[in-house]
């Protein structure tokens, strides 16, 4: 008999449905991946922002049916992020600061 991994021990998968992305978000959303209860996630469409360069900072923004949509911007652009998971805001939150203070 065959056991299969629970869902949440399950590692989540980066979907790709765009060829360009804001520099640097790629190897952060590959590590969030791997975050327990996370399932899915989708970078979405990607647009310039006004104001100075900064560093890559990212932020859950509204809830979605099944996870939360987020915000990332970095040097000028702005992308959304559509993430699938059983993690509550503030948990997903703070796993994505730590993934950040790691770069």
């Amino acid at each position: 008999m065959v056991r299969k991994k629970s869902l949440e021990a399950a590692e989540g998968r980066l979907v790709w449905n765009h060829s360009t992305h804001i520099p640097g978000l790629i190897p952060v959303l590959t590590r969030l991946c791997k975050v327990p209860g996370v399932k899915t996630v989708t970078p979405g469409r990607l647009g310039q922002a006004k104001g100075r360069p900064m560093p890559l900072t990212i932020r859950v923004t509204v809830p979605i049916v099944g996870g939360f949509k987020l915000q990332a911007r970095s040097s000028g652009g702005v992308q959304e992020i559509f993430v699938v998971t059983s993690l509550t805001e503030a948990e997903l939150q703070q796993a994505i600061d730590g993934l950040l203070a790691d770069n």
